[in-house]
This record gives structure tokens, sequence and C-alpha cells, in this order.
């Protein structure tokens, strides 16, 4: 007889909507130009998907140089991009298209205001992470600085009466991010920040979600890949919350058996960029192995919608 093992499906998981923009301004442009569609970076964190897109006639490149020269569209990803990308695109008449999520874009406009108003401009982020490296790239060099821990806030060294301000990336640790921005604003009263947080509502809900489930379970796995910010942090989130076991998870294939042995309550969420499909497929994994219930904890209903790119939509 198999035993018995309670799942705890996170609600929200998988897929938000700057996600599904993304993913459908690559396939919308593979309909309306055909293949080959060039993507700079991977439009979103996943290996299945990008896998899936490849298989549709998408090609990616870590750069703009790798880019024939080609009437074929040039999408950008969803994390964003320097200026001097769709700069680079227009210098070489290709056809740039911008996937990256207008949350991240609202994190542009931010950056690029406080600095017209004189402002030095702190980045809370992790260095090298895309998104980062598209929002440094908004202000010239030395415009913004990057605050990735406490240490960094303590170790900051400003001119005398230089305004400041802060945004963050969006994928961030919620929790972790309060601390850094109640460090920033205990140095510099005068700090300015967001009139709404920068980290996206789906970051928060997911990760709320596992706070939710994680003080419930004796595991937790997190389907996302190792390069996602924010199934990076769901898996920490999980652990943080006292959840003995947290890992983080491609597909099916990767579930830790050895890990699980024993474990009759696993949580199960997936980051913002996996999709469902990967969800069901780990679920009936277990359920070759085990008397399966499944329980959904919902936190929030999400209703969010972006349309795509105004080049890509139908005409009215």
């Amino acid at each position: 007889m198999a035993a018995k093992l309670k799942i705890l499906l996170c609600a929200p998981r998988g897929f938000c909507a700057g996600v599904v923009r993304a993913i459908d301004v690559v396939e919308r442009a593979l309909v309306l130009h055909g293949a080959p569609v060039y993507v700079r970076h991977e439009i979103v964190h996943n290996k299945y998907v990008v896998d899936s897109l490849k298989r549709k006639g998408a090609i990616f490149v870590e750069e703009l140089d790798e880019v024939p020269d080609t009437d074929a569209p040039v999408i950008f990803s969803a994390h964003g991009v320097p200026k001097s990308i769709p700069d680079a695109a227009r210098a070489r008449n290709l056809l740039a298209i911008d996937a990256t999520c207008p949350l991240v874009t609202k994190v542009h406009r931010e950056a690029e205001i406080h600095r017209k108003r004189g402002r030095l401009v702190l980045l809370i982020g992790h260095a090298g992470h895309p998104e980062v490296i598209g929002t440094m790239g908004q202000l010239p060099d030395g415009a913004v600085l990057l605050i990735e821990t406490l240490d960094d806030v303590a170790a900051l060294d400003v001119g005398e009466g230089q305004p400041l301000a802060f945004v963050t990336q969006t994928t961030l640790s919620v929790d972790d991010t309060r601390e850094i921005i109640a460090a920033l604003q205990a140095r510099f009263p005068d700090i300015n920040g967001p009139h709404k947080e920068d980290i996206c509502y789906a970051t928060t809900n997911r990760q709320d979600a596992v706070k939710a489930v994680a003080p419930r379970v004796e595991a937790m796995l997190v389907v996302g890949s190792p390069n996602s910010s924010n199934s990076q942090r769901l898996r920490e989130v999980a652990e943080n919350e006292g959840c003995g076991i947290s890992r983080l998870i491609l597909r099916a294939d990767d579930i830790p058996w050895n890990d699980l042995s024993g474990v009759t309550r696993l949580g199960l969420t997936a980051g913002a960029s996996a999709p469902d499909v990967l969800i069901d497929e780990i679920i009936d994994a277990f359920k070759a192995r085990y008397d399966v219930e499944v329980e959904t904890v919902t936190v929030a209903d999400e209703t969010m919608f972006f349309p795509l790119p105004r080049e890509l939509r139908e005409p009215v």
C-alpha cells in the first residue's frame, strides 16, 4: 500500500503577467514575421520555456553583435536592457521589440526622474542579474550605486548634502529588502523612495504563499531555474520560515527522492517564470509513488494583465 502524502500547493505560483506578456511577444512575433526571431538573453529564466520557443523558431543570443544583419525581429527580454542596447539596434536598423516587463520599466522611469532631480540613485539588487544591469544602464556611469547588503549601506560614502533616492530590483526577498530600506532610511532620513514599492505584486504574492505553507510542511519544492532570482528567493523564504528541506528543481526529473524519504507533508510552488505544466508533471510523479492528496493554499487572486507592445497588437 502506497504511503500517504499531503501536497500543499501554493497559490499564486508560476507565470506572472510580465512573463506571460514576454512569451506572448516571442510567439506573436513568430506568427507575424515567421522564423527566425532573435531574442537577446533568455526571454524569461526558465529552460523549459526557452527550449519550447527554440523549437518554434526563436534564436537566443547573449549580445546584439551575435545577431546578423537581418529583417527578422530582435526581442529584448522581460528583465530589461541598458539604453545602449536599443541605441545599438537602431544604429544597425534592426527591428527591435521590447518585451521588458512594465513593472521593470516603471523602475527605469523612477531612476531617470530621480537623476533629473539631482539625486544619486541607490539600486537595491543583486550584482550581475540582467534586471540590475538593465536598470543601472538607464543612467550614466556613476549615477547609480548598487546596494546588495546591510554592510553596503554602512559602507556608503556619499558627499555631504548629496540628495539620495533608492529603487529596487523587482524580484527580491520582501523581508531582506525591508531591512535594507530601513537601514538606508535610518542613515539617510531624507532619502527619497518609490511612491509604491518596486518589488512586484507577483514576487510578493508568491513569497506570501510560501510563508503560509512553509510552517505546515516538512519540505518545500520550488519549481524554477537556478538563474531565476524570484525562484531562488522562494526557496530562501521557505528556509527562513523554518521548513527543514527546501529545494529548487527544474522539473520532475530533478525531484530529490532521497531527501524526501519519510516526508508526509510537502509544499509545492513555482517561480514566476515556471509554467504550470511542470507543476502537473511533478504532482504526477508523486502520484506514481504515493497516495497523494492535494490542497491549494491561496493568499491572493491575481488579475493583472499587460497588453502586447503596440507593433504586435491586432489591428482594430
